[in-house]
């Protein structure tokens, strides 16, 4: 009772001090605010002191964070020398990382650097690593990395722009964790110098990659790393011994490094280099799908077409080749043709490096980017043309000619261009058929006689005034008469101004002007004939006169149109029988018919006027250019040559 008394006058008491409080706020109280609150937090996880480990870890283990004697831990002085930088312990986020790391082991480990790598945490991922390798396993024993988790260490290094000598150091420590490295190890390495340029350095550690054995063999992308910087060095001979080892170990040459190989070889000037890699990829079966990129492909060749290297032009239009090919076979097609500039130009290179194979491959590749929609250019048709006269092949060059003249026959750009002249467009094809003589003039000849008794016969006048221009330039009158003539009973055909242009350059050549009244009497059949049968007489043929000037009267009586080269030819029949007066008519003849007279024709005139003293037709020469807006310029290194007096007596 007394008890329950005491607890009564207790709460007495404690209720008359709470009612004294609310009627008198400015006495003084134990709290005046509210409760608040509070939840328990966790606190800070300790750092780990430097007592000994309740379990001893195994010496055997190979972690070098351990010394031989458990008892005795590693030194403070020694925590320095390790692979996690001094004070990244006393960092929150590391404390926080090495709590999560204790819940990892090596596979778990790997998918966590998987999605870092992701996301591109990198230098997460260097701090994890550092962390866990510090750690113990459940066993006890400290973790053990193996060569792919330790690849991935080093890559989130090599991502975080660490140096190749920073990147040697780690691969060295991988021997402190009975680690071997292996080539994905040192290609980290390689990549590291190839983004510092370091080309001496990353040759020699290929060279110890291929002492060291099969683990750290070097792999495709260790030989494109080292070839690719001795290219951006610009060190081409070491680059192709590099190639030629790539190729021998039986790896494919990357295109980023082939791109690399044209550009520097283009830069240095170094096509030869830039052949031989091409050829050694061709003689490697698993290299003969080198395929360049289609502008690519379009580089190499105009690179080649202006340097006139026909075999590294050769191998640009195979690559094309290929693409046609590729694109042909395609569903849906996809339909590539090369620019016939281009092949016009290839074509061009072919003739003058004489190269067969590279001629045959651009008409090849021509025929089939025009798809038969159009003939070829006539430019095109003239270059297949003169490239082969200048392989020689003439046969082969006439059969394109006769292709030539089907396409364009009636075509009004033969009328206005002139491009079935001998003398300008088809002349390299002249010289190829009188390049020995009368022997190859004559094999074109009876080689077209027999085409124009083939079925389907071909009949043609500019192959024949080609023979013409041939045997003139030869000086061989009498097979220049002989095919003027077959031209009509041979064969059928009609002469041309161009045939007409042939036989006066054979006349001028051999000295013959005259006078301008012989044609109108007789026909050319008559003249023809009268100047056969005048070879066993010369003399009746001096007399007769059958000479420049008459051809070029009788080929205006026959309604034949002469054109600017025919007056030339005149002229320059003129000029070698010392007539300049007679030189002179002509081109005022010429200047009456339209046509503006040249410079090198002009200056040919005054040349002749002032060796023979003639100053009156020097000065109508001057007119005339004047007239026309011609500067003809001094000679007077030429007069000079003119005007030396050889004394030969004196050395006698």
């Amino acid at each position: 009772m007394a008890s329950q008394m005491t607890i009564l006058s207790r709460a007495r008491k404690t209720l008359l001090k709470t009612l004294n409080h609310h009627n008198n706020p400015l006495k003084a109280s134990i709290s005046t605010s509210t409760i608040l609150r509070q939840e328990p937090e966790l606190a800070e996880p300790a750092l780990p002191q430097s007592s000994p480990s309740p379990l001893p870890p195994n010496p055997a283990s190979g972690s070098p964070l351990y010394n031989t004697n458990w008892r005795n831990p590693i030194p403070q002085g020694q925590v320095q020398s390790s692979i996690i930088p001094q004070g990244y312990l006393h960092q929150p986020s590391v404390s926080r990382l090495q709590a999560f790391a204790r819940t990892l082991d090596g596979s778990s480990l790997m998918n966590v650097f998987a999605d870092f790598m992701t996301s591109q945490r990198w230098e997460e991922m260097v701090q994890l690593f550092e962390c866990w390798i510090r750690l113990l396993d459940r066993n006890g024993k400290p973790n053990k990395p193996d060569v792919n988790l330790y690849n991935h260490y080093l890559r989130a290094k090599l991502m975080m722009s660490s140096s190749a000598g920073e990147l040697l150091d780690l691969v060295a420590q991988m021997e402190d964790y009975a680690i071997i490295p292996n080539t994905a190890s040192f290609n980290l390495v390689l990549k590291a110098m190839y983004q510092a340029r370091e080309a001496e350095a990353a040759e020699k550690l290929v060279q110890r990659m291929l002492q060291t054995g099969k683990e750290s063999m070097p792999d495709d992308e260790s030989y494109d790393l080292v070839i690719g910087m001795l290219f951006l060095t610009a060190q081409i001979d070491a680059a192709l011994r590099y190639v030629d080892l790539t190729l021998r170990s039986g790896y494919t040459l990357s295109m980023k490094v082939f791109a690399d190989c044209v550009r520097i070889c283009v830069n240095k000037g170094r096509l030869d280099a830039l052949v031989s890699i091409i050829e050694r990829c061709k003689s490697m079966d698993h290299n003969k799908a080198l395929s360049p990129s289609w502008n690519m492909c379009i580089f190499i060749a105009e690179v080649a077409i202006r340097e006139d290297n026909s075999k590294l032009a050769f191998y640009a239009l195979e690559f094309m080749a290929k693409w046609i090919g590729r694109g042909d076979n395609a569903r849906p097609p996809v339909l590539l043709s090369v620019d016939e500039g281009l092949l016009l130009s290839a074509i061009g290179t072919a003739g003058r490096t004489y190269s067969s194979t590279l001629l045959d491959l651009s008409w090849t590749i021509l025929r089939r980017s025009l798809r038969l929609k159009r003939a070829p250019q006539p430019e095109s048709y003239l270059a297949k043309v003169n490239a082969l006269a200048e392989l020689g092949n003439l046969q082969t060059a006439y059969s394109t000619l006769r292709e030539f003249e089907i396409a364009y026959r009636n075509s009004p750009e033969a009328v206005e261009e002139d491009i079935f002249s001998p003398f300008t467009s088809l002349h390299p094809l002249v010289l190829a058929s009188s390049k020995n003589g009368f022997e190859t003039l004559d094999t074109v000849y009876f080689q077209l006689e027999n085409l124009s008794r083939a079925d389907p016969p071909y009949k043609s006048v500019a192959a024949l005034n080609c023979v013409i221009l041939g045997c003139a330039n030869i000086w061989d009158l009498d097979r220049a008469y002989q095919t003027f003539e077959a031209i009509g009973s041979s064969f059928g055909l009609t002469p041309d101004i161009h045939s007409y242009n042939a036989l006066m350059h054979a006349f001028g050549k051999l000295k013959k002007r005259g006078v301008k009244r012989f044609f109108g009497e007789l026909s050319l059949e008559q003249v023809l004939s009268g100047y056969l049968r005048s070879r066993q007489q010369p003399s009746t043929f001096m007399n007769t006169r059958v000479e420049a000037s008459r051809v070029f009267d009788h080929l205006t009586g026959l309604g034949v149109k002469p054109n600017a080269m025919s007056y030339s030819l005149l002229v320059d029949a003129h000029l070698i029988n010392r007539d300049q007066k007679a030189a002179l008519s002509v081109i005022e003849d010429m200047i009456n018919a339209g046509f503006v007279p040249t410079k090198q024709l002009l200056k040919k005139v005054r040349r002749r006027c002032i060796r023979e003293m003639d100053y009156e037709s020097d000065e109508r020469v001057e007119s005339m250019a004047r007239k026309f807006n011609i500067r003809m310029g001094a000679e007077n290194r030429i007069y000079m040559l003119f005007n030396l007096e050889y004394a030969m007596a004196e050395y006698a």
